[in-house]
């Protein structure tokens, strides 16, 4: 039958607690359950004072950027709508029925007080917990970088120097008048000048150190020890400014010049112009670069932003470096695409005890003429030797390629009955070594191997589905934020959040665990099946 129509109670008072109306089995009971967050109080302690008006609570903080991360949600001030609105969301922050919640302008007041060091930390925190579960295998390491979109437009460049003038002009007109003299005032008559006071004796500058006594070293666990510790990873571990390369430092090759040496955007003067792919126009952003374990479960052991204009190659040793002494590990195997395979990261892989799986390019088939490969090297004689045997002695050094040129006799290749094939230079055939050729070649020896070729075909499946789940359900594909360390910031949330979604379902979680739950189950679940036909 036809029921009368349903009369409006919204105005109706009545009585239920959050604990009442949000189910036993919800997400987010887990994730309470599971994740204690307490510990973020300890490590900002120091970053509040003693006395005024209580701030919001960090840990309610870190709890909104998950909710912002595991419901896809694009912007801080639809969070606090969706979390003002969602019984979940207000269980799961700890706030009553008539409790207004946060404003979401005091979100980026925390953040600017916690700083990098404490998302870091967090981040951390997360893997600590993927590693008390054994869901880190750590003898295989995978290195990939994906392309993300920053918050600003192109249209915002500028000329460096046009912005520059434009802050000191600023700067100029707003500063207070100085308190002491003036500038360029006259220094006053050595007679009016008051008379100077003595300064009391002091002690005996203490002696010059002995160049040949042997360096003292702080007893560990003083508190000299822990300072001098405190500067060296102060010098070894700040990654974030070392790969900002501001335009000044960097080093500009002969006849190239990049478009971020000239120009800065106004709107967010850390990112650079790229282009995403062939053909796209280009656009400002970043390179967001992740360390993968090569287990099951893909933890990500480190993510890091740098600007579009600094290569994937930069910072892979620092990276390599940092995930091996944190997480104590001693890889076996490194694996990564060609960008990743310079000299000096192969050399430097293979020194550590590492084999790189990095595909090195094969100069023989860019040239319609002889590679290197019909040619021998004789350490020796250090000098080349082309397949007619004749010599290519050591003609001269180029550093700034790291590299050491050989050249023929201009004469012996004229005369060669080779030389259509060989050269087509006037000046005798030249060969170029790399500074770094021996460990280029142990490299392109192991290409041929089955171990080479199923790492070749599980990285397509553990560094790159892991962006393409950040960008499709995380909102990854443009940065929200602006400036280096605050999209650093946003990344180290997404991959922490990559990290607990596998250790919630490594803990016993079989439902959702984001915007996309039953696709993201589909896909672990294919995923895992491919693992088992690689294996």
């Amino acid at each position: 039958m036809l029921g009368p129509p349903k009369t409006p109670r919204r105005d109706e008072l009545f009585l239920s607690s959050l604990e009442q109306r949000l189910p036993a089995d919800h997400f987010y009971r887990r994730l309470d359950t599971k994740l204690d967050l307490s510990f973020v109080r300890d490590w900002v302690a120091d970053k509040y004072a003693a006395i005024g008006r209580p701030s919001i609570d960090p840990v309610v903080f870190f709890r909104l950027q998950l909710i912002l991360f595991f419901e896809g949600l694009r912007s801080e001030r639809k969070l606090i709508e969706a979390a003002d609105l969602n019984i979940a969301h207000r269980w799961y922050l700890g706030y009553g029925w008539d409790e207004p919640l946060p404003d979401h302008s005091s979100l980026s007041k925390i953040r600017a007080r916690l700083g990098l060091e404490v998302f870091e930390r967090f981040f951390n925190r997360v893997v600590e917990l993927c590693c008390e579960a054994g869901l880190v295998w750590g003898k295989e390491l995978y290195f990939d970088g994906t392309k993300v979109q920053a918050n600003a437009a192109l249209t915002s460049l500028r000329t460096r120097w046009s912005v520059a003038a434009r802050d000191h002009l600023a700067a100029l007109f707003t500063e207070e008048e100085p308190s002491g003299p003036a500038p360029y005032a006259l220094p006053p008559d050595a007679a009016d000048a008051p008379e100077a006071t003595p300064e009391p004796a002091s002690a005996p500058a203490p002696a010059a150190p002995d160049p040949a006594a042997p360096e003292r070293l702080p007893f560990p666990g003083t508190a000299e020890a822990e300072q001098q510790l405190a500067a060296e990873n102060q010098a070894q571990w700040k990654l974030l400014d070392e790969h900002r390369h501001p335009p000044d430092e960097r080093s500009r090759s002969r006849g190239y010049q990049r478009l971020s040496d000239d120009q800065v955007s106004t709107t967010d003067p850390d990112a650079t112009p790229m282009r995403r792919f062939s053909g796209d126009r280009a656009s400002l952003g970043y390179h967001d670069q992740y360390v993968v374990d090569g287990g099951k479960h893909r933890i990500i052991l480190a993510a890091f932003v740098t600007p579009a204009d600094i290569m994937d190659n930069t910072p892979m040793l620092d990276l390599y470096r940092r995930v091996c002494f944190r997480w104590q590990l001693q890889p076996e195997r490194v694996v990564a695409d060609a960008k990743f395979g310079t000299g000096p990261n192969l050399e430097a892989l293979l020194a550590a005890g590492t084999t790189p799986y990095i595909p090195v390019p094969d100069f023989d088939q860019r040239t319609e003429f002889y590679g290197p490969s019909h040619f021998r090297y004789d350490p020796e004689r250090d000098e080349y030797v082309c397949p007619q045997g004749q010599p290519l002695p050591f003609w001269r050094e180029k550093p700034t390629e790291e590299v050491r040129v050989y050249r023929a006799d201009a004469h012996t290749c004229w005369i060669c009955p080779v030389r259509d094939a060989c050269t087509a230079s006037g000046d005798g055939r030249i060969i170029q070594r790399s500074y770094y050729a021996d460990a280029i070649e142990q490299v392109k020896g192991s290409r041929e191997t089955a171990a080479y070729k199923k790492a070749m075909r599980k990285r397509k499946l553990w560094p790159e589905p892991l962006f393409g789940e950040a960008k499709q359900w995380h909102n990854l594909r443009r940065f929200r934020l602006r400036g280096l360390w605050k999209v650093n910031t946003e990344a180290l949330l997404v991959a922490a959040g990559q990290n607990l979604k596998r250790w919630l379902k490594a803990t016993g979680w079989r439902g959702r665990t984001g915007p996309a739950g039953g696709l993201a189950l589909a896909a672990f679940a294919s995923l895992c099946a491919v693992f088992s036909e690689i294996n």
